[in-house]
């Protein structure tokens, strides 16, 4: 079964990508004698001089193909900041996902790798139910059964929160031997409102990477769609892998079953403000299924139409059933809770798979545990608390404009300098290898995993990508073998190529770092 491509705005089928990657063009200028010198020629295997980086880098970002492009990079080495190579180091560029650098380094230096985002089940006025008259005798350890007046689920933006850990919620209830709820309510309130960004664009909103970030999350707040092939000239099947999920969305479904061995492709879109689903496209009679993830519509009534079913199971009955925007607190005892994983963990699904929501609820999350003003907006407060915090490592407050946590939303603003300054701030940090470990690795985890493969980078890099149409950006640390080791940021935006081949110029630059060599 196929994965749809789920990168955002890249809807070109496969084959014109590979298409587009592999027109190079090969356009040179003659130099003017007497004016310009002469340039230094540089094989593949050849070591280059700190002196002749400049030069190098240029050959590749002065080409033709990049004319309308901006190019801001900074290279520095890591313990005596040297600068190797600057190019509009303090201008602004658009960072995509290299935002999630300053976000995950604020969370871990303020909240520390062992931090876990508790989710917590509370109880009132609990009643022991009448045994039968005469009274059967108890067998031992028997559990007596409780009927339970009010139940509070209070959700504190775990993004890693599944099925399975609710089922473990039911199952210590049941374990207390509750078996019946007058009233069961989950409490929305940690995080405020707005649940999506603003600024995002509002195609995103329907996609598994532009979905809500809310004190509710549950399987990311994401669903899988299948596209099926039919007999030919049928629309295509449309299968949902969440029932709950498919049951939000209307579905205006405008594809076909395509004769055998002709092209596919498929869009999915949403319509702003309503609950539609458009879908285009096709697939061949003989081809494979297709399978992508959208957005989860309204995640906190999805949320607790999950917890109903699995409480249900477990044998505990819910008379009524309410999402409350507010958290009620009570002083009633804590009946059950779990935890996310650390942290530390909790940074390598942010940086390392660039996860969108994980970054969004990181930010959040930061706000609300050291949040003073409970009336401003939790993402507005994350901000001002990844900009305090970077503030006391080092980090110049101006070098970066902050709209979101993840990097989707094309207000962000950042400069290199903002970035290598970051990544060599938290080197310094105790918490240096945990945040390097975060990041992906060259050729082996992460977006990283299928770049630098069988190269001289492989595996010595650890670095954040960030991609979106017209820009790319790779910021990290770089073990060179023959040289000292480097701190290097590297974004292109205005490109006008297709991502693929923006990544290429960027890891030919990379590559040329590796070729170092104390001259």
């Amino acid at each position: 079964m196929k994965m749809l491509n789920r990168l955002p705005h890249l809807g070109k089928p496969l084959g014109l990508l590979l298409l587009l990657l592999e027109v190079q063009l090969a356009v040179r200028q003659k130099p003017v004698a007497a004016q310009v010198k002469q340039p230094i020629a540089i094989e593949e295997s050849q070591d280059i001089c700190p002196a002749n980086l400049p030069q190098a880098i240029e050959s590749i970002t002065n080409r033709p193909e990049f004319r309308y492009a901006r190019w801001g990079i900074l290279i520095q080495t890591q313990f005596t900041q040297a600068i190797l190579y600057s190019h509009d180091r303090d201008r602004y560029f658009i960072p995509a996902s290299n935002i999630k650098l300053l976000t995950t380094a604020a969370a871990l230096h303020r909240l520390g790798a062992n931090f876990q985002i508790r989710t917590s089940v509370y109880g009132s006025n609990t009643e022991i139910n009448l045994l039968p008259s005469p009274p059967l005798p108890l067998i031992p350890n028997q559990v007596t059964e409780k009927t339970i007046k009010l139940l509070r689920l209070v959700g504190r933006g775990d993004p890693s929160l599944s099925d399975s850990q609710l089922r473990d919620l039911a199952q210590q209830l049941k374990r207390r031997g509750i078996s019946h709820i007058q009233e069961l309510r989950v409490e929305e309130g940690y995080f405020s409102q707005p649940t999506i960004n603003q600024t995002w664009e509002w195609g995103d909103i329907s996609t598994d990477y532009g979905t809500s970030v809310n004190s509710l999350i549950l399987n990311q707040n994401a669903a899988s769609l299948t596209l099926s092939p039919q007999s030919l000239g049928q629309p295509l099947q449309v299968t949902w892998g969440d029932a709950i999920a498919g049951a939000q969305w209307n579905i205006e479904n405008n594809t076909v079953t395509s004769e055998a061995n002709s092209s596919d492709f498929i869009e999915i879109s949403g319509i702003l403000g309503k609950p539609i689903l458009q879908l285009r496209g096709q697939l061949p009679v003989n081809g494979e299924a297709i399978t992508t993830a959208v957005a989860i519509l309204d995640p906190s009534e999805y949320f607790l139409a999950h917890f109903q079913n699995i409480l249900a199971t477990e044998g505990i009955k819910v008379e009524n059933a309410t999402v409350s925007s507010n958290i009620d607190p009570q002083g009633e005892p804590e009946l059950a809770a779990v935890e996310s994983p650390s942290l530390a963990a909790l940074l390598v699904e942010t940086n390392q798979n660039s996860n969108n929501l994980y970054g969004e609820a990181l930010l959040r999350t930061l706000a609300s545990v050291t949040q003073v003003n409970k009336t401003e907006s939790t993402a507005e407060a994350g901000i001002q608390q990844v900009k305090a915090t970077l503030t006391e490592l080092g980090v110049n407050p101006e070098s970066y404009i902050q709209a979101d946590g993840a990097g989707l939303s094309r207000q962000n603003l950042v400069t290199p300098a903002a970035l290598v300054k970051t990544l060599q701030a938290m080197a310094e940090t105790p918490e240096a290898d945990i945040y390097r470990a975060s990041l992906s690795v060259s050729g082996v985890s992460g977006t990283l995993s299928r770049r630098f493969r069988d190269t001289a980078a492989q595996g010595i890099l650890q670095g954040k990508t960030g991609t979106m149409t017209g820009i790319s950006a790779l910021s990290g640390y770089l073990d060179t073998p023959n040289y000292q080791p480097l701190v290097f940021s590297i974004i292109l935006n205005q490109g006008n190529q297709p991502s693929a081949n923006l990544r290429q110029a960027i890891d030919q630059i990379v590559l040329l770092l590796t070729r170092l060599h104390s001259c």
